[in-house]
């Protein structure tokens, strides 16, 4: 016998935000996962279906998918380790693109299941849950996908190991231009070619551009925020992966963009824009470059998500 389900869908991310390496995130509206959740006469959680990737395999089996896995640390916890539960997975965004594709399966994957259990926790309770899910997929337990992904809006992460995590506002009007080139970078071969070391000079720079940033967010100074918007330390070592990546830049920042840097572990470009409209002119200009060297790529346009994950 089944019965109705829930749907939850949770939105993509752009992590790092340049200078706030594995510390800063914002959720996009699109693109997203969407995973339904409904109870079954069958025990144990299981996925049933995985729709939504081209040419790529996601494991069914519970404790080796990011959705899976963090829903079933939900079910432990709350002592339902056995509820019958089937899962379908519905990918609506690019694996491998620096979106935070991992991150939203198991944000929708722990949020889903606690909807279905009529929300024995609140959205921020369900985040270590959704964290461990992710790390299945890249091996390291951080927020800065995940927690935006959860909560929406602009999110700080003190400190990962204890969540110890921060919204912080944002201008209104602000919008992000975001271009995913076909380009194949696994978040384990990004993390790869990064050196742990760091000089004092880079570090001083960093941190002024990352106090900046946030400064510049929390007052809607544009300026501040464009001057701030740059990472002189990840950026560099990563962008030789990215074919084009700095005229992709400079073409994003002539056409009116605040900034420009590589989201996540890349490949997509984010861009951060005052409006919709310099959103648009900045996007299509990332696209002109990256057209010009045949390399397919899709555009998102978005504002700052506010809401992240929701049901459907």
């Amino acid at each position: 016998m089944m019965k109705s389900g829930i749907k939850v869908f949770a939105p993509a991310t752009v992590a790092n935000v340049a200078c706030g390496f594995d510390i800063l995130g914002f959720a996009l509206d699109k693109p997203g996962d969407e995973i339904i959740v409904r109870f079954s006469d069958t025990p144990n959680l299981r996925i049933t279906r995985i729709t939504g990737l081209k040419g790529m395999k996601l494991p069914y089996e519970v404790e080796k998918n990011t959705a899976g896995f963090a829903a079933q640390r939900l079910l432990d916890h709350l002592g339902e380790s056995n509820r019958g539960i089937e899962m379908e997975i519905h990918k609506k965004m690019p694996f491998g693109s620096g979106l935070g594709s991992s991150a939203a399966s198991a944000v929708a994957g722990v949020m889903a299941v606690n909807e279905l259990l009529r929300r024995p926790l609140t959205k921020r309770e369900l985040l270590p849950f959704a964290v461990l899910g992710e790390q299945v997929a890249d091996n390291a337990y951080h927020a800065d996908n995940v927690a935006p992904s959860l909560l929406g809006g602009m999110i700080f992460i003190r400190d990962n190991p204890t969540l110890d995590v921060h919204r912080i506002p944002v201008p209104n009007g602000l919008y992000a231009a975001v271009v995913y080139p076909h380009i194949k970078i696994l978040t384990k071969d990004a993390r790869s070619v990064l050196s742990d070391q760091v000089t004092l000079k880079q570090s001083i720079t960093q941190s002024g551009n990352l106090g900046g940033l946030i400064i510049g967010l929390t007052t809607a100074n544009l300026d501040l925020i464009s001057r701030s918007l740059q990472d002189i330390i990840i950026e560099p070592q990563r962008a030789k992966l990215i074919h084009g990546f700095y005229e992709v830049k400079e073409a994003a920042l002539q056409a009116g963009a605040m900034g420009c840097s590589i989201s996540g572990a890349g490949p997509s470009i984010f861009t951060l824009c005052a409006n919709s409209l310099i959103a648009e002119n900045v996007g299509k200009a990332m696209q002109l470059v990256f057209n010009k060297n045949k390399i397919h790529n899709q555009l998102f346009i978005s504002r700052i998500n506010q809401e992240g994950a929701e049901l459907c």
